[in-house]
C-alpha cells in the first residue's frame, strides 16, 4: 500500500470516528432536551396537582364506587410526585417525539425531512388519543369489574397506590398501542412489513385483536369487548394504508 493510500485510509478512519462521536453528542443533547421537557411538564403538573388528582384521576374510582385508602406513611406525598412526573411525561410527548425524529432525521432522505413536523403531530395525536380512549372506555370497564367481582362478605377497599398504578399503566399502554400506524411506517421503511402481508393475515389479526380486547376488558360483556376491538381494528386498517403509502413512495423514488 502506498503512502497516499495509507493516509487516505487513516483519514477515512478518523472521519468515521468523528462521525460516531458526533452521533453520540447529538444523542446526548436530544436526551437533555427531552429531560428538560419532562421537567417543565412535571412542574406545570405540580402546580395543578390537586385538580389533576381530584377532578381527573379519581373520577373513574368515584364512578365505579371504589373506596381508596392510603396504607403507607407519606404515601400521598410520593403519590403526588409520581402523578406529577407521569403527567409531565404525557405533556412533553410532542417534544419527546420531536427530539426522536430530529435524531433520526440525518438518516432520512431530503424529501422526507420536511415531513418531520407532521409526523411529530400525528404521533402525538395517536398517543393522546390512546390515553383518552383508555380513560373513557377501558378504565371504567376494568374498574367496574374489579369493584363488583367477588363475594359481598369481603369489602373491596383498594390501596390508592395500586389504583394509580393501574390507571397510569393502562393509559400509557393504550397510548403505545395507538402508535401502531407509526410502527407500521418504520417497519415498512425498513422493508420488513408490506401491505400485502397485512392484508393476507387480516383475519388472523382480527382474532388477535378480539383476544386483546377480552384481556383489556376482563369480565366485560361482549358488547364492551367489541367496543374495545373496533378502534384496534381501525388502527390495523390505518397501518395497512400507511404501509401502502410508504411502499408506493419507495417504488417511485
Amino acid at each position: 500500500m502506498s503512502t497516499e493510500e495509507s493516509s487516505l485510509v487513516k483519514q477515512e478512519g478518523v472521519e468515521k470516528e468523528m462521525s460516531f462521536l458526533a452521533h453520540l453528542e447529538e444523542l446526548r443533547w436530544r436526551i437533555i432536551y427531552s429531560l428538560i421537557g419532562v421537567v417543565v411538564g412535571a412542574i406545570l403538573s405540580w402546580i395543578f396537582i390537586d385538580f389533576l388528582i381530584n377532578n381527573i384521576l379519581l373520577v373513574p374510582a368515584e364512578k365505579a364506587k371504589i373506596s381508596l385508602q392510603n396504607l403507607k406513611p407519606f404515601g400521598q406525598l410520593f403519590l403526588y410526585i409520581q402523578v406529577a412526573i407521569m403527567t409531565g411525561i404525557v405533556l412533553s410527548i410532542p417534544n419527546l417525539f420531536y427530539q426522536l425524529w430530529k435524531f433520526i432525521a440525518p438518516a432520512l432522505e431530503a424529501n422526507e425531512k420536511k415531513y418531520v413536523n407532521r409526523i411529530v403531530i400525528f404521533s402525538s395525536f395517536c398517543f393522546i388519543t390512546g390515553i383518552v380512549f383508555a380513560y373513557y372506555i377501558m378504565l371504567p370497564v376494568t374498574l367496574q369489574f374489579a369493584g363488583e367481582f367477588g363475594t359481598e362478605a369481603i369489602e373491596n377497599n383498594f390501596a390508592v397506590s395500586e389504583y394509580f398504578t393501574i390507571i397510569i399503566s393502562v393509559m400509557l399502554a393504550a397510548g403505545v398501542i395507538f402508535e401502531l400506524p407509526m410502527l407500521s411506517f418504520f417497519l415498512s421503511k425498513l422493508g420488513i412489513l408490506t401491505p400485502e402481508f397485512m392484508r393476507k393475515y387480516r383475519r388472523h389479526a382480527i382474532v388477535i385483536i378480539m383476544i386483546l380486547a377480552a384481556i383489556l376488558s376482563p369480565g366485560a360483556d361482549p358488547v364492551a369487548q367489541v367496543l374495545l376491538a373496533i378502534p384496534l381494528t381501525v388502527l390495523y386498517e390505518v397501518s395497512i394504508f400507511v404501509s401502502k403509502t410508504v411502499q408506493k413512495k419507495k417504488l417511485e423514488s
